[in-house]
Formats: structure tokens, sequence, C-alpha cells
């Protein structure tokens, strides 16, 4: 019960600031894209966690958010919440003022691409249940490297990329996409010190990343 109890408040409260983040700059209720956007987020989010939920509540526990622990990560994630803000706000200023052109296949599209964003995640947690939101290796941790970890080493960011790309095109904005390469960009550091710290402290980790030469896009980086 308490589980259920903290994923609806954490939930709503989510949902609560996208909702302040898109209809305050948007300056009307009156915007579809948003609408099906949140929708979509909640109803995929829901399904995730519900099944988390009925098979292994310690999956959504590790989901919460805590402070980082170590400064760099500290800001990095804080780089990561204010460009996904900022992608969220121009999206709705892009609606409001009317910059972009976005066909209503486009915007379809954007929202299928973060459903499916969303359950990927889910996938990448039913093969890694330790991956949280923190970077951390906890007491016991086994090193993952068949499924998607088979692919990429950070599979979960691969996930982001969909939700980064599709978040702008589901509410209606080619504007929203500038801020994709930044958060890329601000992803690759990310990686980069989470990688220092499991090759310290996961055994086996230098051997995987031989195994998989790929971070987060096969073939590519």
């Amino acid at each position: 019960m308490k589980n259920i109890f903290s994923m609806l408040l954490s939930g709503s409260l989510g949902m609560a600031l996208m909702g302040l983040l898109i209809f305050g700059p948007a300056g009307t209720f009156d915007y579809w894209q948003a609408w099906v956007f949140l929708a979509v987020i909640a109803t995929s989010s829901w399904l995730v966690s519900i099944y988390f939920l009925r098979t292994n509540s310690e999956v959504l526990a590790r989901r919460r958010l805590v402070p980082e622990t170590r400064i760099t990560q500290r800001v990095i994630a804080g780089g990561v919440f204010m460009l996904w803000a900022a992608m969220l706000v121009v999206s709705a200023l892009d609606h409001r003022n009317g910059w972009s052109t976005v066909p209503v296949a486009v915007s379809l599209f954007g929202a299928a691409l973060i459903a499916i964003g969303i359950g990927a995640v889910g996938l990448v947690l039913m093969q890694n249940s330790h991956a949280a939101v923190t970077v951390r290796v906890e007491p016991g941790q086994q090193l993952i490297s068949t499924g998607l970890y088979g692919l990429v080493r950070h599979p979960m960011y691969t996930c982001n990329v969909f939700l980064l790309v599709g978040t702008p095109l589901a509410l209606g904005s080619y504007w929203g996409l500038v801020f994709v390469i930044p958060a890329l960009v601000v992803f690759a550091f990310r990686i980069r010190d989470e990688e220092k710290l499991l090759q310290d402290d996961l055994a086996g980790y230098e051997a995987y990343m031989r195994q998989v030469p790929s971070r987060m896009m096969p073939g590519v980086w």
C-alpha cells in the first residue's frame, strides 16, 4: 500500500508539473496535442508501474527521485531537468505563437515515440532490476550483458532518445527539437562519468566494455 501511495503521489506531482510547464506558456487549455501527450505519458507509465508493482516492487523503489551523492552527477542531473523543462516551455510557446506547422500525423508519431520509449524503459528494467535514477552500484549487483545490454551499454539512455524526439513532435513543435542535441551532449557527459564509477565498483565492467563497444546507439556511439 505504501508503494502504491508513493507512486500515486510522485506520478500526480510529475503530471502537475508537466501541465504547469505546458499550459502556462501555451496560455490555453485548448491544446489537444498537450492532452494527448499527457495521456500517453500517464497511461504508459501506469502500465509499466502496475506491472512492477505486481512482479517486483523493488524496481519502482530504485526509480524514485533521490539526490545524487556525487557533485558531478548533481550538476548533470540539474542540466537534464533544465533542458527537459525548456523543451516543454518552448514547445508550448511554439503552439501559442504559431511558429511551427506540424501535421497531425507527425504529432501522433511523436506520441507513439513516447509510448515506445516508456515501454522500452520497462523492458530495460525487466532485464536489469538494479537500474536506478541515481548513479550507484548496490551491494551484490551483478553485471548484465544480455538482451538490450548486449546491444548497447546504456539502453536506458537510448530509451530517453525516443522521449526527447517524441516530446516536441507530440506537442506540435519543431522548435522544441533544438534541445535534443544539447540533451544528448549532457547524456554523453553523464555516461562517461557513470562508466568511471562502474569500472571501479562493478566487477567485469571493463571486459564488458570491450564486448559491447557502443554506449547508447549501436554503431554510432
